[in-house]
């Protein structure tokens, strides 16, 4: 299919290239990190300058669109522009902070609360996977698609360090490949290019952390709902979404079963 939204796919991931180019820079050398309020997670000068770099392109190619950031202090303006950018600019944090290269730089791109366009790049593995909703998705410039793998029996699922420490997800070690990772939205991102069946969780995530990567999975013809099966609709008053479930489409009602 011809592309609808080919200027806002190649504006994301010249932004994203360069966001985590400033990324490895901080990576590269020592560097502190703070916790947020709140218990939020921590927060590094690589979160910071990555999200300047976002937003100073999505702004100059797009000054009229609105941009919901997790490093940005939100407005209500955004949500009657029936265009939205939502931006995580550094994924997978504690893993940055922990040296472990699960974590991404995520953009998303909604038109009237649907994803349509999703850039994950993943510096430290220097894999760059886009797609748009109805055209298909890539990683480094290759196509790339979902599995078909329909069985929870013999299904690899990548899930959240911490629940899967807690043991969590014990009762379905003997049936599945249950890989522990960090970065939500990496972790769908690997989905979209058939690394993985599924990723899930019951507990809540915000839009930034999901949006780019249920675009790329819905392009990637994969299926991404909350934890009751609803569709994703984006740029809501509340950015929390209760549950997790990001598929190759066929397992997903057995996904579904399992977080209920």
């Amino acid at each position: 299919m011809s592309s609808t939204y080919a200027r806002e796919l190649e504006v994301a991931k010249a932004a994203a290239l360069k966001a985590g180019q400033a990324i490895l820079d901080v990576w590269s050398r020592d560097f502190k990190s703070v916790e947020k309020d709140g218990g939020k997670g921590p927060l590094t000068e690589a979160d910071l300058a990555a999200n300047d770099i976002l937003i100073q392109a999505i702004t100059a190619a797009f000054p009229d669109d609105a941009i919901l950031s997790e490093e940005t202090v939100d407005t209500p303006e955004r949500l009657s522009n029936r265009r939205c950018w939502i931006i995580d600019p550094l994924d997978g944090t504690r893993e940055f902070t922990l040296k472990i290269p699960e974590f991404c730089v995520s953009v998303g791109f909604v038109v009237d609360g649907e994803a349509v366009v999703g850039v994950l790049y993943n510096p430290a593995t220097n894999e760059l996977i886009a797609g748009e909703v109805g055209v298909g998705t890539t990683i480094n410039g290759a196509g790339a698609a979902v599995t078909n793998h329909s069985d929870v029996q013999g299904g690899r699922f990548l899930v959240s360090r911490s629940e899967h420490k807690k043991g969590w997800f014990d009762d379905w070690n003997a049936d599945a490949d249950l890989v522990p990772m960090g970065s939500v939205a990496w972790k769908f991102g690997l989905v979209s290019v058939g690394r993985a069946e599924a990723s899930f969780t019951p507990k809540p995530r915000n839009e930034w952390d999901l949006c780019g990567g249920v675009a790329c999975i819905l392009a990637a013809g994969g299926q991404a709902t909350d934890g009751k099966g609803i569709p994703y609709r984006f740029n809501r008053p509340d950015p929390l979404h209760i549950g997790v479930c990001g598929t190759n489409g066929a397992i997903h009602d057995a996904i579904l079963k399992m977080i209920q």
